[in-house]
């Protein structure tokens, strides 16, 4: 094995990173065009908006399964096979003629996303020394969201040319090359083995032998999650309420977008240098600030500053979420310990945008932000009294490097 200090991150940078751009740019291609698609198989508007939650949820539903199927059957397969199911499904949705079947496409595709992202995770966990996790699990965000910013541009190209079901056929295309490349990833030795005598592992004995980790840290990611989610809420919906159009909501949502871009690699760093509460606070803050500022912009330049410095929060966290999640998984047992992080986030997630929903109702949408911006402020606190202190080179063996090691490989 390569001394800690021999590791770069451009030995693994294909494999690694490669497969997340292409699977980002296909869930960024059909992201857009989700409801468009269902409202021309006869949905209503409001069916098919709901419609764009479905890979939310499927999501929710199967990271647990996900994290048995990536423990039983390894990363990299896990990989592949979610990349292929991922590719069926967005066949299916472009060929669908009914709302059932379309359904049953887009439920897919949240399946597909559950185990290719618990995969990749895991399998970051274990090929990266600890010195360099957070600049490795950043730059995987990173590029994911690369592909997420580019699919709807090239997304648009095939439409012009072949309408909607086209930005179907393009992740379909998409898919197929992040399968591929998949390949190329190195297997490991199962990550399930326990000691002799040990009882086996299951995601019941991980969750009891870790609870405190979950109910602990485990809340100020679900909290992140829940701001992170209704902040792609926040800004179309209050653009809309000061009358501005579609084009100017979505330039400010992109450029919002590029400023988080900017910011995944810097912030990695800063996790690895100084520490992971250097970035997890401000990343709150920062956030919980720009959605306070937002009822209280009237026009676009103002809601513009605002957005982009929620941009920098959420950039200044890039990462963050699997960074601590790889922190804090065991050697054996981490796919099942990653499922269950994954399960948390989610619920989060989905929850986040369904309080602000329901307060807006309630009240109003400006205190339906302002509710966001206190789950913002808890987040912050939460992480900022969990996250140990230490500096990263400090933290207990825990985490290191997992034990895992590629199966044939001189260099794990």
């Amino acid at each position: 094995m390569s001394g800690a200090g021999e590791f770069s991150l451009r030995q693994i940078a294909l494999p690694a990173f490669g497969p997340s751009v292409l699977y980002g740019v296909g869930m960024g291609a059909i992201s857009p065009v989700i409801a468009l698609r269902a409202h021309d198989l006869g949905a209503s508007f409001a069916v098919a908006a709901l419609m764009t939650t479905v890979v939310g949820l499927a999501s929710l539903l199967t990271n647990l399964p996900a994290s048995s199927l990536t423990a039983r059957f390894g990363e990299r397969s896990a990989l592949v096979a979610a990349a292929v199911w991922a590719m069926a499904a967005m066949v299916l949705g472009a060929t669908a003629t009914s709302l059932p079947v379309f359904a049953a496409a887009i439920f897919m595709v949240g399946m597909a996303g559950s185990v290719f992202n618990l995969a990749r995770q895991s399998y970051l966990t274990a090929a990266v020394p600890h010195h360099l996790r957070a600049r490795a699990m950043s730059t995987l965000g990173g590029t994911h969201r690369i592909g997420i910013f580019a699919g709807p541009f090239l997304a648009a190209a095939a439409i012009a040319l072949g309408g909607i079901p086209a930005a179907f056929w393009l992740g379909a295309v998409t898919m197929v090359l992040a399968a591929a490349l998949s390949l190329t990833v190195p297997d490991f030795e199962p990550a399930t083995t326990a000691a002799p005598g040990a009882p086996p592992v299951t995601i019941r004995s991980i969750f009891t032998r870790h609870w405190r980790t979950f109910a602990t840290i485990g809340i100020g990611v679900m909290l992140v999650g829940a701001v992170r989610a209704s902040r792609q809420a926040v800004l179309p919906l209050w653009a809309e309420n000061l009358g501005l159009d579609a084009s100017a909501a979505s330039l400010i949502y992109g450029m919002s977008g590029a400023v988080e871009m900017l910011l995944f690699y810097p912030a990695g760093k800063l996790m690895d240098v100084k520490g992971r509460i250097w970035t997890a606070v401000p990343c709150m803050a920062i956030m919980a600030a720009g959605l306070i500022w937002v009822p209280f912009t009237s026009g676009f330049t103002a809601l513009l500053l605002a957005a982009l410095l929620m941009g920098v929060g959420n950039g200044m966290g890039s990462g963050i979420v699997m960074t601590l999640g790889a922190d804090h998984a065991p050697a054996s047992g981490r796919p099942q310990f990653l499922g269950l992080w994954r399960l948390v986030t989610d619920t989060g997630v989905m929850g986040g945008p369904a309080l602000l929903s329901a307060v807006t109702a309630l009240v109003s949408l400006s205190v339906g932000i302002w509710t966001t911006a206190g789950l913002a402020i808890l987040g912050a606190v939460a992480l900022g009294y969990w996250i140990p202190r230490t500096r990263p080179a400090e933290v207990p063996g825990r985490n290191v490097r997992a034990s895992a090691r590629r199966r044939g490989s001189p260099t794990a």
